[in-house]
């Protein structure tokens, strides 16, 4: 998908994801390797974003599976469409029981779920494992198969293979250690909270009109918050988010009155709050 690292950059920023040489030199690796990209960091520093963008740059098929505590195979991969192969049953009760399951367990009763959507077909995809720590351990054994060599066993149809591979992201907030054997199989790439120049161009970028004077303001009072002792710093979707409000309400400048204001939209706790509002010094930054 991509010539070299530069184009990486470029094209990314085109979608309206600022990559840091990091990002876009791990994304080029990914990409030129054919090897799955493992990225972790805090929430809200553009882990799922980057997939997004990825996939609008290649013009590929963003399929997305979403983690959760209790998600299975039957939700990760493939199901059967049951009450399908019921009527199917009731419709051939003339038939023997041999000639039934020959036919209810075909392709037209299987309800692919996004790992298998993924490998199969021609055209391009990127495939997003959304907060892959959230899912079970169990879980982890199916992307081994699927990660490895691209390939799922349907029991009763064989084993599927990857005409294409698909570009694959996992993402991961690190509230669970992923196992060494999913690792392996991965690049790894760490996001955080990107320096003060990137994080200003960035709201440059997606919070259109905003005042050069008054980014920097927002940038410079994001990162006080963040060197605090707080249960949630705040994200750089929160910082845009901010910066958003601000231009919203009109402010030209931060001053208290604003920052007392508007803190509930960059901090998400009520005791984050008391302390950035007791701690912060405007004046001083």
């Amino acid at each position: 998908m991509f010539d070299s690292v530069d184009d990486v950059s470029t094209r990314l920023a085109e979608t309206g994801y600022l990559a840091s040489p990091a990002v876009a030199t791990t994304v080029f690796l990914a990409d030129r390797l054919g090897k799955p990209l493992l990225v972790e960091g805090p929430a809200g520093v553009g882990k799922t974003e980057l997939a997004k963008a990825v996939a609008a740059v290649a013009g590929a098929r963003l399929i997305r599976l979403q983690c959760y505590e209790g998600v299975d195979e039957s939700r990760a991969l493939y199901e059967w469409n049951h009450a399908k192969q019921l009527l199917r049953i009731s419709a051939g009760r003339d038939e023997s029981w041999d000639e039934t399951r020959t036919d209810i367990f075909a392709e037209e009763f299987l309800l692919p779920r996004p790992l298998l959507t993924a490998i199969r077909g021609d055209d391009p995809k990127v495939l997003l494992i959304d907060e892959t720590d959230k899912a079970d351990v169990e879980v982890e054994g199916l992307l081994l198969e699927v990660l490895g060599d691209f390939q799922v066993t349907v029991p009763e149809l064989g084993t599927v293979t990857a005409t294409r591979r698909p570009f694959v992201v996992l993402t991961s907030n690190a509230t669970r250690e992923l196992s060494e054997a999913l690792r392996r199989r991965c690049l790894f790439l760490h996001i955080g909270f990107p320096d003060a120049e990137l994080e200003r161009r960035i709201v440059r970028l997606r919070v259109p009109g905003i005042e050069t004077a008054l980014a920097e303001s927002v940038v410079r009072v994001v990162g006080a918050l963040r060197a605090m002792d707080l249960r949630k710093v705040p994200s750089v979707a929160e910082t845009i988010d901010w910066a958003r409000t601000l231009l919203a309400l009109g402010a030209g400048t931060l001053d208290e009155t604003v920052v007392r204001d508007s803190l509930g939209v960059v901090l998400k706790h009520q005791d984050d709050i008391q302390k950035a509002a007791a701690k912060l010094d405007l004046d001083a930054l």
